[in-house]
């Protein structure tokens, strides 16, 4: 038992990691920008191939991704350059992985409300299925107004890979693992679009301040903002993960 609950939360996070990063990758192809290594996990790497062009890898830590793109991190006149790219590409790029955990969890959605035998024609279905969404995206939106407004606290309307992982491993039979699936990658991409630097969505509003002003930001003060965003985030993240401990104990 334990063994099939490892696999089943290393699955379920490594395959929303991989659609993600996925996501950003096949939209940095489609605009020619240089993508020079996409890996799934962190730390040590377990399993590396040398493409034509990008470098793949399957690393250590099952908790995230990247995607290493030419002239990212710092700006670059190399060809497929992303900082050399026009802003409308580094939007989709960036956005893009977010939108493909939201669509995958839609379609999800609506493939388990096809298989369910008591809801009546496939437009009943259909509509089973937008109103499960519906009700999904209109709950995050409330937690994320309530935890702004002080209403109530981070810990208690967020879940952290601890949370996550308790969640699935209470899951029985492929129906219930499906929709904690689609549940999880619709809140996964829904997050990752809040406009706060170093999630996409904040890399996006950096974006779209350039197309305003028509120059980017000074790097110093891009750098500065990611910074404080990462800091900001790692605390939350350890103070999710903490209360996600309490909850289980």
């Amino acid at each position: 038992m334990i063994i099939l609950n490892a696999i089943k939360i290393i699955f379920l996070l490594g395959f929303l990691v991989f659609i993600h990063e996925g996501g950003h990758f096949l939209v940095a192809k489609l605009c020619k920008v240089k993508v020079n290594e996409f890996a799934i996990g962190f730390g040590k790497i377990l399993w590396q191939k040398q493409g034509k062009e990008t470098k793949y890898a399957l690393r250590l830590i099952p908790l995230g991704g990247f995607v290493s793109m030419e002239g990212e991190e710092e700006s670059s006149d190399k060809e497929g350059s992303f900082s050399k790219a026009p802003v409308y590409k580094r939007i989709a790029i960036v956005s893009a992985g977010a939108l493909v955990n939201i669509i995958f969890g839609i379609i999800s959605y609506f493939i388990l409300a096809m298989t369910i035998p008591i809801i009546g024609d496939i437009f009943d279905r259909i509509y089973y299925a937008a109103g499960s969404v519906q009700n999904l995206f209109s709950a995050m939106g409330e937690s994320i107004k309530q935890i702004f407004t002080g209403q109530i606290p981070a810990g208690d309307a967020l879940t952290g890979p601890v949370g996550i992982s308790e969640i699935v491993v209470q899951t029985s039979g492929i129906r219930d693992f499906v929709y904690i699936l689609s549940m999880i990658s619709i809140s996964l991409g829904f997050t990752n679009l809040l406009p706060f630097p170093p999630l996409d969505g904040g890399k996006v509003v950096i974006l779209l301040i350039e197309l305003i002003r028509k120059k980017p930001l000074k790097e110093k003060t891009e750098m500065t903002l990611q910074t404080l965003g990462f800091t900001m985030l790692i605390v939350l993240s350890i103070y999710i993960t903490y209360n996600d401990i309490l909850r289980i104990l």
